[in-house]
């Protein structure tokens, strides 16, 4: 009887360990528009304002179409915007650091009319060539996070027609770690790719692009939305038992409009029928805090998306949380 209790102690804490951050506290970000312009400290206090300890960078490759096995990259601040630029990226992690906020970069690929998550090649000479190409662009930035002493590096972001090449990615993830030595995750959709991975093992969190359906209901109340959870806090946990790695948001967000919670992954300029509603966004945030956030394994969450400069023009139905009611929700969110 006592080894069994002692066993199940051992499984308690090691199910308390695996579903904590490393640092014992949660990643509270936002995703950081890298923009034309340069930031200051002015831009990066504004963040501290609503209790923010982390930001995700987004740089970015380009591929013409998905099925076509080329990658543009391009790094300097003269061919890309300064936010997205090497230089921009270091300025920002210091300036980030210096005011106590931490950085995860995050490369994604640019895919003409379409998204990464259609990318797949047509024969295997196509992938041999894709995955080089591919390898070459994250291992730049694996070197750029290594030097910037970034604390979290994501491998790849919703390239789900690419995941069954396991033996790729668990070879181009111990690349990474040969030149970068800090954290590892993905960016999975939130649409079955998180739950068909088989190499989280080799990561360090499970990250999910968490654009979950919530609700019908144009309405959004909060019981609602939060019962709107369930299933996906359930598919989740699923996740984290068979793998026993804390789980990251490395994305989620909502539109200002009645549709918020409904189909949360549409653009707003794709969504022309919704209304504006800076009441159903906020309590999609609610909602999040409400239940998501108090998960054990919940180590972080990045809140798509913070301008640097302030929210541009459509900002009444962009999904920045900026100078809306939902930037008070995530401030008391993040108090804690």
């Amino acid at each position: 009887m006592k080894n069994l209790i002692f066993i199940f102690s051992l499984l308690f804490l090691s199910e308390l360990c695996f579903g904590q951050p490393p640092d014992g506290k949660k990643q509270k970000g936002v995703c950081w528009v890298g923009g034309r312009q340069e930031v200051t400290e002015k831009e990066i206090a504004i963040l501290k304002k609503c209790n923010i300890n982390w930001i995700s960078q987004t740089p970015f490759a380009f591929q013409r179409e998905p099925n076509t096995s080329s990658i543009r990259t391009d790094f300097s601040a003269g061919k890309v915007w300064w936010g997205e630029s090497d230089e921009g990226i270091r300025k920002t992690t210091e300036l980030a650091r210096k005011a106590g906020i931490h950085t995860i970069l995050k490369p994604h690929i640019w895919v003409g009319n379409s998204w990464p998550g259609e990318i797949a090649m047509k024969s295997d000479t196509a992938w041999q060539r894709w995955f080089r190409l591919y390898e070459k662009f994250i291992l730049h930035y694996a070197v750029l996070a290594e030097q910037s002493k970034i604390g979290v590096f994501c491998v790849g972001t919703e390239l789900h027609q690419t995941i069954g090449k396991e033996k790729e990615w668990r070879a181009m993830i111990a690349k990474v770690r040969s030149v970068y030595k800090g954290k590892l995750t993905y960016a999975a959709n939130f649409h079955e790719e998180y739950e068909q991975i088989a190499f989280w093992d080799a990561l360090d969190f499970i990250g999910i692009q968490a654009y979950f359906s919530l609700t019908t209901d144009k309405s959004h109340s909060v019981s609602e939305l939060k019962k709107g959870w369930v299933l996906p806090i359930k598919s989740i946990e699923r996740v984290h038992k068979k793998f026993m790695k804390p789980v990251l948001f490395t994305e989620i967000g909502y539109r200002s409009d009645t549709n918020a919670g409904i189909e949360p992954w549409v653009w707003p300029k794709e969504d022309s029928g919704a209304e504006i509603s800076d009441a159903c966004q906020a309590n999609c945030y609610r909602a999040f805090f409400e239940t998501v956030w108090k998960q054990p394994w919940m180590s972080g969450v990045y809140f798509w998306k913070w301008y640097p400069h302030g929210p541009r023009r459509m900002a009444q139905l962009d999904f920045t949380p900026q100078n809306k009611e939902a930037e008070k929700v995530l401030a008391n969110g993040f108090r804690d």
